[in-house]
């Protein structure tokens, strides 16, 4: 099973397009609506950078109760940018937003997740860990 959760529903709607074995909702990312062990794998794409500590070990401790298997790919550390910062978020319709942000330094990410390292680009890095 497949199982893709996102807040925008234009998203929703490709990704319900797309699988063709699963299920696209949306749904709390620290609370899945599913039962325990019922999906091979959670994939986070740029989403657990912006977790606080608390939330992260929520996160962790709900993608281990929903699957064997979690792959996180998030943004890799650059020269000039701190590495864990608020931001502020200015929305189209121009509302601003404070938002937590952290790039990875190269195998700072598999390390956190007691995990292998999948990939440590320039942009981006990506983890793996299987339980």
């Amino acid at each position: 099973m497949v199982l893709g959760v996102d807040q925008s529903p234009a998203m929703i709607a490709i990704a319900r397009h797309r699988i063709t074995n699963g299920a696209a909702v949306v749904a709390d990312a620290l609370r899945l609506p599913v039962a325990g062990h019922a999906v091979d794998r959670v994939l986070t794409g740029h989403f657990y950078g912006h977790l606080p500590a608390p939330e992260r070990r929520a996160f962790l401790a709900e993608a281990r109760r929903a699957a064997s298997e979690l792959v996180v790919i998030d943004s890799a550390a650059r020269p000039g940018v701190m590495p864990e910062q608020w931001q502020e978020r200015v929305l189209n319709d121009g509302s601003r937003h404070q938002v937590y942000k952290r790039y990875f330094a190269p195998g700072q990410l598999a390390a956190e997740l007691s995990g292998e390292p999948l990939f440590d680009g320039a942009w981006f890095t990506a983890a793996k860990v299987s339980w």
